[in-house]
């Protein structure tokens, strides 16, 4: 057998026990100082190499890990900061770009691709100029760091199209500016890098290209093949890995084999075709990393099939590397850590630290032939085995009688209805949902799983954080009411406890941006709703006001998209299982009397394909899942919906096309985009742009709000206009939300009195 080498492509990042999330946190709080940061991230670093080196990984990467953000910290390393954070130093600096700072605020932030991490976007414009990093840089800095440790690395670096086409122009920039015409200039700085990484001794660095994972023009396509016609002809520098993952990389395969890149690493999971392509595609000696791990989802690889696929790619490319489709901080850290799963579950799954064995031992199956490695390929076969208690047939019965019916009488008339009954000022004002995650009641929820309180203590503590939650918002002046979630975990972890399919961890903490971390569920059967989920904590709230109280609940696409879905059956079933769950709730709730309902979905952009050809089907069995759910009640019933951090400008359609009465959308950051691009598709329904950062600490005074209000107006009617947060306030201290409310009331009573009347 030929030599075949093993890598990952990056790594989980947080820590076994979130050491990233405790130390970055301590900071802020200034319980630290800045060496002591330090300190704790090269901790994280040291056991990411030790780990693995010892696991048997050969290719190591570095340059991986980050405080906040990776695409945050290139533009850090090649100086595209604004200038508005020209006055700050170090790690002020780095902080205020991330979550702002008073006066200043921070970079916008969206989803990175279709995962539910977010990055922060580079603002460029062309007075932007590129610091070339050195010797004295991240990247070679960490390198150095692993190699005293006896680990030599492969430096990653965000490669140069991804970074401009991630990046927007300035709020300064002229109007026919493009990020793209910094190609020239940037590729100065890399390949300054380039030759400091040389001089440090780097044999390989991975260039991150995911971009090509999507459609690219052919103004695109030639940018790609000048970048890397300059960083290949350079004479100093290391070998070249461009890497792309998410998908399959299409007709940037044949431009980048014409290039002197040195090696390639694909994603043959989300681009299983791609396997197909090589052998046509003329690498020649480079190397190929075959992504054949699945970095993104928690399934135990199936060992045969990707043996198979690697076998048929030997004698196609140089030197074969098996790796992993993507970095591994999409997934949790270790399987090992978690006690309470099933059985019969647990054996299906692979957490990062697993995928890390499951590489190598392709790897090692490789190259010695099946018979070293037989007991583990039979185990794998067996776990990886379709389970036998994954269906429920009362739930497929219920979906084939219901059929597709799904259509609420016109929106003008539900509109006219809903005015009627709602007696709402103009410009009402809400929140999203959720109030601030309080010391007190995470002591409640720790007391209660550890056995210190019953169900029925921790039912009276929830009810007495309602009751003030509901006083503090009518002495605030807020027009629609939320319970503020007090009993609530997390939007998704919290249903699907409460649902039959799904399975949640203890500890498996994804990153989802800075410290905010998710522990997203296992759905691995059909789901069904035993019981009501959410209508006596709201019924309770209502019970404590005069004012509407929303019901609050999470869609089925965000249910999916923020959970590890079972991958035995189309994701276009799974959430039209979800949709009927949640079907149920919501005409338990308008049952109980409430009248206004919010159905969040802030990742129905998250999980649209990348390529447009495949964009159709999922929008199409997105919106069907949504109005399944939504379709159940009477034409008075407002059902609003949330959409946050993507760029659903791109989308408008599919958002019009959920028919919700209401839908409230991040806008605070990029300065009402979405509802220009909303007004400008022609959209005619309730629209709430947030006016409220709420992931910045910062409070926004009442100027900026009335003036962020005002931009709104010039596209949005008044009666049309809801006033708003970005998102739910449980990251934020009740020091920072009260004001902010305080300050967003008022703004919306000074537009108010200017309105016709």
């Amino acid at each position: 057998m030929e030599t075949v080498r093993t890598t990952v492509l990056g790594y989980p990042r947080i820590g076994a026990r979130r050491e990233l999330k405790r130390a970055t946190e301590d900071y802020w709080a200034g319980r630290i100082d800045a060496a002591a940061l330090d300190q704790a991230a090269a901790a994280l670093r040291r056991d990411t190499w030790e780990t693995l080196r010892v696991a048997g990984v050969d290719l190591v990467p570095s340059h991986t890990f980050s405080l906040y953000d990776h695409v945050l910290d290139h533009a850090e390393l090649f100086g595209a900061v604004p200038r508005r954070f020209a006055g700050l130093q170090g790690l002020d600096r780095y902080f205020a770009m991330a979550r702002g700072a008073e006066g200043v605020p921070p970079l916008e932030m969206t989803k990175w691709f279709d995962t539910n991490y977010h990055y922060l976007v580079p603002e460029l414009g062309p007075d932007t100029t590129f610091r070339t990093a050195g010797a004295r840089s991240r990247p070679v800095a960490e390198y150095h760091e692993a190699a005293a440790l006896g680990v030599t690395t492969r430096p990653v670096l965000l490669g140069p199209l991804s970074f401009l086409l991630l990046a927007k122009p300035a709020a300064d920039a002229p109007k026919d500016f493009r990020p793209l015409d910094l190609l020239e200039p940037l590729l100065d700085a890399y390949v300054g890098l380039l030759d400091a990484l040389a001089d440090a001794g780097v044999e390989w660095v991975q260039l991150d290209e995911p971009v090509l994972a999507a459609d690219r023009n052919a103004a695109e396509l030639s940018a790609l093949r000048t970048a890397y016609e300059r960083l290949g002809s350079t004479a100093h520098r290391p070998k070249l890995l461009v890497a792309t993952y998410f998908g399959p990389i299409g007709p940037a395969l044949p431009v980048l084999a014409r290039t002197r890149v040195d090696g390639l690493a694909l994603d043959l999971v989300a681009g299983a075709a791609d396997a197909d392509r090589i052998a046509a595609a003329g690498l020649g000696d480079r190397t190929l990393v075959a992504g054949l791990v699945d970095g993104r989802n928690i399934w135990r690889t199936d060992l045969s099939r990707a043996m198979s696929v690697a076998a048929s790619l030997l004698g196609s490319v140089g030197d074969l590397v098996v790796g992993t489709s993507s970095s591994l901080l999409h997934v949790p850290l270790d399987l090992t850590l978690e006690d309470d799963l099933p059985d019969r579950l647990r054996d299906r799954l692979a957490f990062a630290r697993q995928k890390v064995d499951e590489v190598v031992l392709l790897g090692r199956a490789l190259r010695e032939g099946h018979h070293g490695v037989e007991r583990e390929l039979a185990e794998s076969s067996a776990a990886i085995a379709t389970a036998t208690d994954t269906v429920d047939g009362r739930v497929r019965a219920r979906l084939a009688s219901l059929g597709t019916g799904t259509d609420r009488r016109d929106y003008a008339e539900r509109a006219r209805l809903q005015a009627e009954t709602g007696g709402l000022p103009p410009l009402p004002t809400t929140t999203i949902g959720s109030f601030p995650q309080t010391a007190r009641i995470r002591r409640a929820r720790a007391d209660l799983r550890a056995g210190r309180i019953d169900q029925a203590t921790y039912d009276t503590r929830m009810r007495a954080e309602i009751d003030e939650i509901i006083a503090l918002q009518e002495d605030i002046g807020l027009d629609v009411l939320v319970h503020g979630e007090p009993e609530r975990n997390d939007m998704v972890q919290y249903f699907a406890e409460r649902l039959s399919g799904y399975a949640s961890t203890s500890h498996g903490w994804v990153q989802s941006y800075g410290t905010r971390y998710v522990r997203p569920p296992i759905l691995h059967a059909d789901v069904s709703r035993p019981e009501p989920m959410t209508v006596e904590w709201t019924k309770y709230a209502q019970s404590r006001t005069d004012k509407p109280v929303k019901g609050m609940l999470t869609g089925p696409v965000t249910m999916l998209a923020w959970s590890f879905v079972r991958d035995d059956q189309p994701q276009a079933e799974t959430a039209r299982q979800v949709a009927l769950a949640l079907r149920d709730e919501i005409r338990d709730l308008e049952a109980a009397g409430i009248r206004y309902i919010q159905v969040d979905e802030p990742a129905l952009r998250e999980l649209l394909p990348l390529r447009a050809a495949d964009q159709p089907a999922y929008v199409d069995w997105a919106v069907g899942a949504f109005r399944l759910a939504t379709s159940g009640v009477c034409e008075r019933t407002q059902i609003h919906s949330h959409m946050c951090y993507s760029e659903f400008g791109e989308i408008v359609d599919t958002i019009d096309a959920l028919d919700a009465d209401v839908t409230s959308v991040e806008a605070a950051r990029s300065r009402m985009e979405l509802v220009t691009d909303l007004a400008k598709a022609g959209y005619r329904r309730g629209i709430g742009p947030g006016v409220y950062d709420i992931h910045s600490p910062r409070i926004p005074t009442v100027a900026e709000i009335e003036e962020a209000l005002r931009l709104a107006l010039e596209a949005v009617p008044p009666d049309r206009l809801w006033v708003n947060p970005d998102c739910g306030l449980k990251t934020r201290t009740y020091a920072e939300v009260e004001p902010a409310l305080r300050h967003l009331v008022e703004a919306t009573r000074r537009v108010r009195a200017t309105l016709p009347t």
